[in-house]
């Protein structure tokens, strides 16, 4: 009885260990401020695919001339995905159709774009969007942006 009381409360001090060093993580990346919400499906055929299948939830953080992408549901301290301004094409914009609308936050919008000959879309809030393509179009004089 001792050791299953034991146990379970080794589990629960676990656990609670386990979301506060989510909880951290998130706060330390989120430190320096210029981060949004944003879903990222990579690799993505011409075609698109409205299973909801391949988004994984992370957040964005502006570095620069960077965006580093990092998963939500991860310890990693490093990003996960860096995209570069001069490298990103953007190819097209779109609301979520199908099952994407329950894979995704509620009012996403899909951005289709192109990172060095990958395909991928980002999805993310109007606002985060807005934020975005600003940041795309602010680049310095003499560096190549596509922004449909």
């Amino acid at each position: 009885m001792v050791l299953a009381l034991l146990i379970c409360g080794l589990v629960v001090v676990l656990v609670a260990v386990g979301l506060f060093v989510f909880g951290l993580r998130r706060r330390l990346i989120q430190r320096s401020g210029g981060t949004f919400d944003c879903s990222l499906r990579w690799n993505v055929p011409a075609e698109p695919d409205l299973s909801g299948k391949g988004w994984v939830y992370g957040v964005a953080r502006y570095n620069g001339d960077r965006v580093n992408w990092f998963r939500v549901f991860s310890y990693a301290p490093r990003p996960r995905r860096t995209l570069e301004r001069s490298a990103i094409e953007v190819l097209s914009r779109r609301a979520p159709e199908g099952e994407e609308e329950l894979a995704l936050l509620s009012d996403a919008v899909i951005l289709g774009c192109a990172h060095r000959d990958v395909r991928l879309e980002l999805a993310m809030s109007d606002d985060a969007l807005t934020g975005f393509l600003a940041w795309l179009e602010a680049a310095p004089p003499g560096q190549r942006v596509n922004v449909a």
